[in-house]
């Protein structure tokens, strides 16, 4: 399977099993495969972004830091295949594709995110990193101890 960014993935049990990290958000949910995931593809390591579709839930979350803050940089709301969903930069992480379950389709067809989105979560992504890397963490799990299991996992296969 071809992985590209800006797409829609499943990620498999096992990658929960193998990072046993509670910080994540757990991939069942009353049976079903969940959550999607926004993937960017940055060369041997995928960045998974949950999507979820409890919209009230994270606006209520949002909210609160724009008051606090005056904006918020970690999630956003927008519409994916005409529904709109909560994009949750703030729990991001390092997975390799082996782990990759399957591509989210709609009657058969792989779901891409539209351009204008991919562009604005790639964006929004690119700048946490770059705040982590100055000192202001704002990932929920500790992505590079992640990041380095995943690329260790990674050499060793």
């Amino acid at each position: 399977m071809e992985i590209k960014t800006g797409y829609l993935y499943h990620i498999k049990d096992e990658f929960f099993n193998v990072v046993n990290d509670d910080s994540l958000m757990q991939n069942h949910e009353k049976g079903k495969k969940r959550p999607t995931y926004f993937t960017i593809k940055d060369k041997n390591i995928l960045w998974f972004i949950p999507i979820s579709s409890k919209i009230e839930k994270y606006q209520k979350i949002i909210d609160k830091k724009i008051e606090k803050y005056g904006f918020c940089n970690t999630i956003i709301i927008r519409k994916i295949a005409g529904e709109y969903a909560a994009i949750l930069l703030q729990n991001a992480f390092p997975t390799l594709e082996k782990y990759i379950d399957h591509v989210h389709t709609i009657d058969g067809i792989p779901l891409m995110v539209p351009t204008d989105l991919q562009n604005e979560v790639k964006s929004m992504f690119k700048n946490m990193l770059g705040l982590k890397k100055r000192g202001i963490d704002l990932f929920f799990t500790d992505i590079d101890s992640l990041k380095k299991k995943m690329l260790e996992e990674n050499i060793c296969n």
